[in-house]
């Protein structure tokens, strides 16, 4: 709420300075009409400018801005030290003006850029006294979506120590668990309950270091805030979202999906090779037999519908690797 009305009065004080810019400053040369017009529409420009640099800004940390402008303040001051070198052979105000406006843009501009570039190597040299940065001096910051805290599995990751840094649970994604656990659907409100255990056993572990983010950022739906805080915080996004997971990524930002990290753990399964499995049901072709590993993997058995409830020997054909998991293709062994 306070963003939109921080919003509107930037976006009227724009509008009103525009138009009072034309009345004092054009109305002698265009006319009263005119110049008001013309004000209202500089205005305008000057609101898009900024709701643009608002946008672009949203994207950059806050240590790249901090750099940048600390480059900003550098290039100005060292554009004032040179003129005074330059002062002997600039015996014209004019060419000394010029001499002084142009060193101002361009070591303000280099000082930006580098400023910004920079930020990041130069907070960690002046953190680590050997100048020489480590991957455990980063604080990893990672954000939970509602996926990955119904699902459950973080908690079992979290206390295998391989995810140092801070776990950010956003104020909106804590408010759509208690959504969901007031569902009157017994599915949804069982989720949406279990979610808000699993946060309760992530507070409770001592070796955790957990945070409720209270921020929540100008979007229409939560995935669109969690990435939009994930721009803001710089940290990395844990979810079993694929949609989630793909625009993330084209954002920039850094996604673990526990789908596709569970896949890339499950033991390899090569063609040729014997698996010891029960046939649980019928498959969708006619003869065929569907079995599971422990982990969780289907097996098509083919010519295996007479082996249903029987543990028995299979002999690998294939395997098919999906988006969502895999499906190893066998047929009864010999």
């Amino acid at each position: 709420m306070g963003y939109y009305i921080l919003m509107i009065v930037f976006s009227l004080g724009c509008l009103f300075a525009g138009y009072w810019a034309g009345d004092m400053l054009l109305t002698n040369r265009i006319g009263l009409v005119w110049a008001r017009l013309g004000g209202l529409a500089l205005g305008l420009g000057f609101l898009l400018l900024g709701l643009a640099l608002e946008r672009y800004f949203r994207k950059i940390s806050l240590r790249a801005i901090g750099g940048g402008v600390l480059g900003l303040l550098v290039g100005l001051v060292l554009a004032r030290l040179l003129i005074v070198l330059f002062s002997p052979f600039l015996f014209d105000p004019a060419y000394w003006n010029l001499t002084l406006f142009i060193l101002s843009i361009l070591l303000s501009y280099w000082g930006l850029v580098l400023g910004g570039k920079k930020s990041d190597e130069w907070s960690r040299g002046l953190e680590s006294p050997s100048g020489v940065s480590t991957l455990m001096e980063k604080p990893w910051l990672y954000l939970l979506d509602t996926s990955v805290i119904i699902d459950g599995r973080i908690a079992d990751l979290s206390e295998t120590g391989l995810l140092p840094g801070t776990f950010v649970i956003p104020q909106f994604i804590l408010q759509e668990l208690h959504h969901i656990a007031d569902s009157g659907d017994p599915l949804k409100k069982t989720r949406g309950r279990r979610g808000l255990d699993i946060i309760e056993k992530l507070q409770k572990h001592p070796e955790l270091n957990v945070r409720i983010v209270d921020r929540d950022p100008p979007k229409d739906n939560v995935d669109a805030k969690l990435v939009d805080l994930a721009l803001e915080l710089g940290g990395l996004i844990i979810t079993n979202d694929f949609n989630l997971n793909k625009v993330a990524e084209l954002q920039g930002i850094k996604v673990l999906n526990l789908n596709k990290l569970a896949n890339a753990l499950k033991p390899a399964v090569l063609p040729g090779e014997v698996l010891n499995v029960q046939i649980i049901r019928e498959g969708k072709t006619p003869g065929q037999g569907i079995a599971y590993l422990d982990d969780g993997t289907m097996v098509v058995v083919e010519n295996a519908r007479r082996h249903i409830g029987q543990v028995i020997d299979v002999t690998v054909t294939s395997v098919l690797q999906t988006g969502t998991g895999r499906m190893i293709f066998t047929e009864v062994r010999g």
